[in-house]
């Protein structure tokens, strides 16, 4: 299975600039993911239109129609070329309230959309402290996760709410018993061989770091947020995949 990464723009970026951004990352090498705001993915699918670098996006909403202002369903990002979509961030369970419930509901109309969606989870600073973060890893995975979730069609995303935007990161032993913690729990869910399961790492990956993150056993990928803002930092990481498993 070939390392995932993938870039999160969050709430940032113009036509403009996230045209340049995309013509920019448009000829990396790899299994690279862009996931500009809603109003950025036609732009950035025109100038990854003759490009292997793959349009994701940044939530969904549960339903595939419907009176919900302000919300956008599966089915108009596959319309919109996406092919994935991340769901449950820990900035949409924080700030929105997001439960598991509704992240699993969002990630069944992913799915049935024919979009993979990038299920995330993560435990709080006050939680790490507390030696919390196997059972809230475990807890989140296991209520967010639908049914109709597969190795094939889903990707789950580890990402320490303490880490995120802040520049620290847990140590390589630490990425490396949560991640085999999920991937466990995965392969009991799923019976199939962990070497089928991509779970990846998201919390201020960097160029600097990424090397030594995807050579962590388990790791099968990247979710970067803040650096893939930047073309030069972004292709260091997607070139870090070489480096990481040379």
């Amino acid at each position: 299975m070939r390392t995932l990464i993938i870039g999160n723009w969050k709430m940032h970026g113009s036509r403009a600039s996230a045209g340049a951004l995309a013509e920019a990352c448009a000829g990396l090498l790899g299994h690279v993911v862009l996931c500009p705001p809603f109003t950025l993915l036609d732009v950035v699918a025109q100038a990854l239109k003759s490009s292997s670098v793959a349009l994701g996006a940044q939530d969904c909403h549960f339903a595939a129609q419907g009176a919900f202002t302000g919300d956008i369903s599966a089915e108009m990002l596959k319309d919109a070329g996406c092919a994935y979509v991340i769901l449950g961030h820990s900035e949409r369970r924080g700030g929105w309230g997001e439960t598991d419930a509704m992240v699993g509901m969002k990630a069944t109309a992913a799915i049935e959309a024919g979009l993979i969606p990038v299920i995330c989870i993560g435990e709080t600073l006050e939680e790490k402290d507390a030696g919390k973060t196997l059972a809230r890893v475990e807890s989140q995975l296991r209520q967010s996760l639908p049914a109709a979730a597969m190795a094939e069609n889903t990707v789950i995303a580890y990402e320490p709410v303490w880490a995120i935007g802040t520049g620290r990161t847990p140590t390589l032993e630490d990425i490396k018993t949560v991640h085999q913690h999920i991937l466990d729990i995965l392969v009991g869910i799923w019976h199939c061989s962990p070497a089928h399961c991509r779970v990846l790492y998201g919390g201020s990956v960097k160029a600097a770091n990424a090397g030594e993150i995807l050579a962590v056993p388990g790791v099968g990928g990247a979710l970067v947020g803040g650096a893939s803002l930047d073309a030069g930092e972004f292709a260091g990481i997607v070139s870090s995949v070489k480096v990481a498993h040379a």
